[in-house]
């Protein structure tokens, strides 16, 4: 199959899948409409068998190591590890909002740079609803900053996103040279952010008892917190000899698995429903249906569109497209899209595209599914958040953060010859 249908199926397959995703009917699993699609892409020739099986090959290493780290981060949560942040910042804040925002702003950026996003969505954000109520400050600019820093503040680190898993792969960098040429592009994306969210949220960020009713002094998770330490430590030096970060996250994460069972803390089920399997079969599936919509129109106007050099222009050029790309069919199956096209012209447009695909998804909800699943756990609190509103900062943020991360990029790639 080929020519104008095969195009007109593969966008209405992309659409619908990612129609589905969003709205997940009775709680049904993404795989369940995403599965069928891939399937029948392959059945009427859209995507040849071998083309499928080669996508899934590449794709399953970095899928692997995400289902990991969705593993390492319901650990750490089962070792009190959000329980102890949730209690530290409310000490910290002393009752004061503002103080709240920055010890928010804090834990968010590192839980999800060492973490992934997934779990400042799902683990940090309820964290924070409660902290909030606790101390009486509302909770929206606190919510908000934890959706936000979960897509922006994942630039850092090739483990913090799946996306970065993906971009990490196609840039052919080190795990450490990759971090050092991300940070100050994420240091500037994270001061950005916190200036526009105290400035927009500045109503709420007056409201405040002063006061934190009930101190929670919970244990730290000194065990988890030495293994967490010793498992970035070696993907550094697992790095400078050849060591896959994926063996290194899996060591650190039968360790604390290990631990729990034998403290019966966590079980193996639960560990099982940790890892997210179906999602991770939706990201293989998503992949060939991503597939045939490059293969038949998406690849050729975007190689028309895209820049194949690393200077500033076109490096901001790169980056605007991809945001764009990521709201209109989500940031997964854009950074599938442009991957292939950027890699040749080296690592800086990987990282741009990155870039983009990162921080463009705080423009809509539909930009990425952790941004989705963030809206349903603000509802799980009896809280929504307004499509108005949410544009409205996400039109302030994302331009600006867009455009001084990308900046700090060329720096970093001029600075270290990339």
């Amino acid at each position: 199959m080929s020519g104008v249908g095969a195009t007109v199926l593969a966008v209405g397959l992309l659409l619908g899948v990612l129609a589905f995703a969003v709205a997940r009917p009775r709680g049904l699993p993404e795989a369940t409409v995403a599965v069928p699609a891939a399937v029948l892409l392959v059945v009427v020739g859209a995507v040849a068998p071998k083309v499928a099986w080669e996508q899934v090959t590449q794709l399953w290493p970095v899928v692997a190591f995400l289902a990991i780290l969705l593993v390492l981060a319901h650990l750490c949560a089962e070792e009190g590890l959000f329980a102890a942040a949730g209690g530290a910042m409310g000490r910290a804040s002393r009752g004061s909002p503002q103080r709240l925002l920055v010890g928010v702003f804090v834990v968010a950026s590192v839980i999800t740079a060492v973490l992934s996003l997934d779990a400042t969505v799902v683990l940090l954000t309820p964290v924070v609803f409660a902290t909030a109520y606790r101390i009486g400050v509302r909770a929206k600019p606190h919510v908000y900053a934890c959706t936000h820093l979960a897509n922006s503040a994942s630039l850092l680190l090739p483990v913090s996103n799946l996306t970065n898993l993906l971009a990490f792969s196609a840039s052919r960098l080190s795990f450490g040279r990759f971090s050092v040429v991300m940070a100050l592009p994420w240091l500037v994306t994270i001061g950005v952010e916190y200036a526009v969210l105290r400035r927009m949220f500045c109503t709420d960020l007056a409201v405040g008892t002063g006061v934190e009713e009930e101190p929670v002094r919970p244990a730290p998770p000194v065990f988890a917190l030495v293994v967490l330490g010793l498992t970035f430590a070696g993907f550094i030096a697992g790095s400078l000899v050849g060591v896959e970060p994926v063996w290194v996250a899996l060591a650190g994460t039968v360790v604390l698995a290990v631990r729990g069972l034998v403290r019966r803390t966590v079980t193996v089920r639960g560990l099982i429903d940790s890892a997210s399997l179906l999602f991770c079969l939706f990201v293989l599936a998503l992949g060939i249906v991503v597939k045939a919509v490059v293969d038949h129109g998406l690849g050729g106007v975007l190689g028309h569109l895209l820049p194949h050099s690393a200077g500033l222009p076109e490096l901001l050029a790169i980056a605007a497209i991809a945001a764009v790309l990521a709201n209109l069919i989500n940031n997964l199956p854009a950074v599938l899209a442009l991957l292939p096209l950027l890699a040749a012209a080296g690592p800086g447009p990987v990282l741009a595209g990155l870039i983009g695909v990162n921080l463009g998804p705080n423009l809509t909800y539909v930009g990425s599914l952790a941004t989705l699943l963030w809206r349903r756990i603000l509802q799980e609190h009896d809280h929504d958040a307004e499509l108005g509103e949410f544009t409205r900062v996400g039109l302030i943020t994302v331009p600006a953060t867009l455009l001084g991360a990308t900046v700090a990029l060329w720096a970093m790639l001029t600075i270290t010859g990339g």
